[in-house]
């Protein structure tokens, strides 16, 4: 991967180029982005956040209800909070991690109490804080970040890191896609917190979720873990966007005939309906909720019903087709592999939080919307602010430094013919979508799949440059998606067992020798390794 030296003149000109200093720049504006600012800045941090779109309502988070893993450290709710999601991961998780986030989840959302968020009380007036609604969270983090003194630059994708000649990292460069106008940050560390990647599949609020943080961390050198656990499917009606699942709990599945589908419903009833989807549509009818819990409901998640009604169909009544869509490493757990509780990766002046960093160590090989990994973000988010603060403000004198540019990949910076980055993306949806290569994987399938998008890659490394800054930022979305496909399919073909999510047509057992993690990274060779868990002795 090659690194240039960055020009210290303007990158489009004297008028064209915003400069700015900081301790800490903080890529993504959701959750984990927002309580990395309030972190960082509360530690004497001069901090900016950079934003895809306008902080406070892009991503994931800011359009929907979420669930929210917060258990009260009295009695022994944790420890069975804990038992149930490490049985169901795969035994990958670390008990020490997951003490960790449970804690600081409780800290945080006393914080959330006192800044103002509208917890509803039960029967007897305690809070329930087991849930946050998006909007209102989302509004209340942009306006602590602001008061904490975070500069926050809206609309304005990061498109490469820049690093020092020691290979330190001091800083990105981005463009506002509003007035087209370039920015420079220089500062003494990044925290990269641009959520997964969900390969624009549509699903709510993933329309900014295409990986581009791993890819920047990666050109870096950085090494990513567990992306085999990346092929979570969202269920939703197949005219919706909205993949909240958690009604269908109390649906029915059915054939168009309107027969049942066995099993549809159960634990394992995503297997059913994948594999019923390949051959023929799939219908649901939430008919087994009484009329208190239709009630609840409506109040729990409006945004859920807005598609039904906007169409006349009772929802409760009426059988609805339905879509299961990829929301890849958003839903699932891979990211970028963390090397001390402080949320550092393996490169200095880096730090990673929420869905851009690995969830293994709190949820091992399966998570799902929310809960886990809504608590993963605040105290993820919580520790790199921190993290990156001290290290940054050690590293003040970072503006003397010589900075070079490391992005490359869908930057075109090569000689041959510009690709298209919509044709890119197709093609990687094309290998990434279908059930029977992600959702049931096969050896012999991935292998094609993967032939097929290294010479994609290839392609796309020696394309000619891309006309302007803003039009950069697809193509590098598109190189995003692209390695983090490679990643994915690589990992996925090391692991030969079925565990958590990753599924193995031919592999169907869990293999105890195999209880370990997967690294993985590289560009134009990617490499997958073995990393031990660290054991612990735990009563």
């Amino acid at each position: 991967m090659g690194i240039r030296q960055f020009d210290q003149e303007p990158l489009s000109g004297a008028a064209g180029s915003n400069q700015h200093a900081a301790d800490v720049l903080v890529i993504g504006g959701g959750p984990a982005g927002t309580w990395a600012a309030v972190s960082a800045a509360a530690q004497g941090a001069r901090v900016v956040l950079a934003d895809k779109g306008f902080c406070g309502t892009s991503g994931a988070t800011a359009p929907s209800g979420t669930g929210l893993w917060h258990v009260s450290p009295d009695g022994a709710a944790r420890e069975s909070a804990k038992a149930s999601r490490y049985a169901m991961g795969g035994e990958l998780a670390e008990h020490a991690w997951m003490d960790r986030v449970l804690e600081q989840t409780w800290d945080n959302v006393e914080r959330l109490k006192e800044w103002g968020y509208p917890f509803p009380a039960d029967d007897e007036g305690r809070l329930r804080c087991t849930s946050l609604q998006g909007p209102e969270y989302m509004r209340l983090m942009r306006k602590q970040a602001k008061a904490a003194g975070a500069r926050i630059l809206d609309h304005s994708p990061a498109l490469e890191l820049l690093v020092d000649e020691q290979g330190t990292v001091c800083g990105a460069t981005g463009v506002n896609r509003q007035s087209g106008d370039t920015w420079v940050v220089r500062a003494g560390a990044v925290v990269i917190a641009t959520g997964g990647c969900a390969f624009l599949s549509k699903a709510l609020g993933c329309n900014v979720l295409t990986g581009d943080g791993l890819l920047m961390a990666a050109e870096v050198g950085a090494s990513l873990s567990g992306m085999e656990f990346s092929n979570a499917y969202g269920l939703g009606p197949a005219f919706s966007s909205v993949t909240k699942s958690l009604f269908y709990n109390w649906a029915t599945f059915y054939t168009a005939d309107g027969t049942p589908i066995e099993g549809a419903g159960s634990s394992r009833g995503r297997s059913v309906i994948a594999q019923t989807l390949q051959t023929q549509p799939v219908f649901a009818c939430i008919d087994r909720a009484d009329a208190q819990i239709r009630a609840w409901m409506r109040v729990a998640q409006p945004n859920f019903f807005v598609s039904f009604d906007r169409q006349g169909i009772d929802p409760f009544t009426q059988h609805f087709p339905v879509a299961l869509r990829l929301e890849g490493t958003v839903r699932g757990t891979g990211g970028l592999h963390l090397v001390d509780e402080h949320c550092s990766t393996s490169v200095a002046g880096l730090y990673a939080a929420g869905d851009a960093a690995t969830r293994e160590l709190i949820c091992g090989g399966f998570t799902g919307g929310g809960s886990h990994n809504a608590a993963w973000a605040m105290s993820s988010g919580f520790w790199a602010g921190a993290g990156a603060a001290a290290f940054g403000r050690a590293a003040r004198s970072a503006s003397t430094r010589v900075a070079l540019r490391a992005g490359g990949a869908g930057l075109g910076r090569g000689d041959a013919a510009q690709l298209d980055s919509q044709a890119v993306i197709q093609a990687v949806q094309d290998e990434v979508f279908p059930f029977e290569r992600n959702w049931f994987r096969e050896g012999d399938l991935l292998r094609d799949s993967l032939g097929r998008l290294d010479a994609l890659w290839a392609r796309l490394r020696s394309s000619a440059p891309t006309a302007n800054a803003v039009a950069a930022v697809r193509t590098r979305e598109a190189a995003a998606m692209l390695a983090t496909s490679r990643w994915m399919y690589r990992s996925a073909l090391q692991r030969t067992e079925t565990r958590g999510m990753h599924r193995r047509r031919e592999h169907t057992g869990i293999d105890p020798a195999q209880r370990h993690r997967l690294l993985s990274g590289g560009l134009d060779e990617v490499w997958v390794q073995r990393h031990a868990l660290t054991e612990e002795v735990h009563a």
